[in-house]
């Protein structure tokens, strides 16, 4: 059997579309059906970075934020992780990536550190193995005993949605677990995209009395107030990283707020957001992924006690915890419509192409886009 898959390589940016052999199901194994793949943060830094080489990369298909239904199952495979039944056509929400459960990481259960996180499609070249695999293309194979989470029947109908619950909002939320937001918190959320609005209505629903969300779109502002902020500093307003910090400060009774999440993908958001918090907070950091140096004194952070909290992963636990937050607020806050365009695979070139925010005046306007697999 044979589908579709967009691959990338070299360094001009470009998509193809190729017809490549789907791996075989074996024993213990799901092959999933995909349904639709976000366009992630991270793949836009792929791409970009790409672009910006001189020494062409090696081909692979991109795309590990999405979702899918279950096409066959490998023998021995009749329940998902929570031990509920499962057939072909079940939708399911899963981790991309799978912990190696051998390293020191994995035994201290913090299994979104394992170093040894990977995929076949991400150890092997393409050449080693080149199959129809990955996020943006028609099938992925779930490896023996990899987490599954069937989804549940009031979901349905949400694809593009649930797309990106095993990657943006699975990770918000395991950063406001790992950082502790409780009841009454004060918490700053730099950025309105996909991760800033889930990481708003994750904040809100785990009891903080302040949500300051910032960001330079008014529509995503508006949005955030519909998912639970309770302020917004719109970055056309208040248009100095100072102006920012003091407007912060103003809302928090000259305090500063208890904790601070940044979902921006920029490093200079990273610098401003330790202003914005109290001495003893806490700083999740979540989109900085770019390499770009921050420099600082180290009084920045030691003087004021800060906990910075660098997240890149999750547990698996987390995304039964976002099924079931969606499914308790569907009809509380617009979380299943933040998907705000869709393209099918073969016009995965100009999802990208809007999806990227990087050399726009005012960023994209996207909040998320989402890749059907047709």
């Amino acid at each position: 059997m044979k589908g579709l898959a967009a691959t990338l390589g070299g360094n001009d940016g470009i998509f193809e579309i190729e017809e490549l052999e789907v791996p075989a199901v074996e024993p213990g194994t799901i092959l999933v059906r995909n349904t639709g793949a976000a366009v992630c943060g991270s793949d836009l830094h792929q791409r970009r970075n790409s672009m910006a080489s001189d020494t062409p990369k090696p081909k692979k298909i991109p795309g590990h934020e999405f979702t899918g239904t279950v096409h066959s199952l490998g023998k021995g495979v009749t329940t998902d992780s929570l031990r509920r039944p499962i057939s072909e056509g079940d939708r399911l929400v899963f981790p991309f990536f799978f912990p190696c459960m051998r390293c020191i990481n994995c035994l201290k259960n913090q299994l979104h550190a394992c170093a040894y996180r990977m995929r076949p499609n991400m150890i092997h070249s393409f050449e080693e193995y080149p199959y129809c695999d990955g996020g943006f293309s028609q099938y992925f194979l779930l490896q023996p005993n990899h987490w599954a989470f069937k989804v549940p029947e009031e979901l349905h109908g949400h694809d593009p949605a649930l797309a990106t619950v095993n990657c943006s909002m699975a990770q918000v939320m395991m950063g406001i677990h790992l950082a502790d937001v409780d009841d009454g918190d004060t918490v700053v959320v730099q950025g309105a995209g996909g991760l800033g609005i889930y990481a708003t209505a994750i904040a809100a629903e785990t009891g903080a009395s302040q949500v300051i969300v910032i960001d330079g779109q008014r529509a995503r502002l508006d949005l955030a107030m519909r998912c639970g902020a309770t302020s917004t500093i719109d970055l056309t307003e208040y248009d100095t990283p100072q102006a920012r910090v003091d407007r912060v400060r103003e809302l928090t009774g000259g305090v500063g707020a208890d904790k601070a999440i940044e979902v921006v993908g920029v490093a200079s958001a990273t610098l401003e957001g330790l202003d914005m918090i109290r001495t003893g907070g806490t700083y999740i950091d979540i989109g900085n992924i770019v390499e770009d140096e921050i420099s600082m004194p180290a009084s920045k952070i030691i003087g004021k006690q800060i906990r910075w909290i660098g997240l890149a992963h999750y547990n698996p636990w987390v995304i039964e915890a976002c099924l079931r937050m969606l499914l308790r607020t569907k009809d509380k806050y617009p979380l299943l419509d933040l998907v705000s365009h869709t393209f099918p695979l073969n016009e995965i070139q100009a999802a990208f192409e809007l999806a990227e925010w990087h050399g726009k005046t005012g960023g994209s306007e996207a909040t998320r886009v989402v890749v059907t697999a047709g």
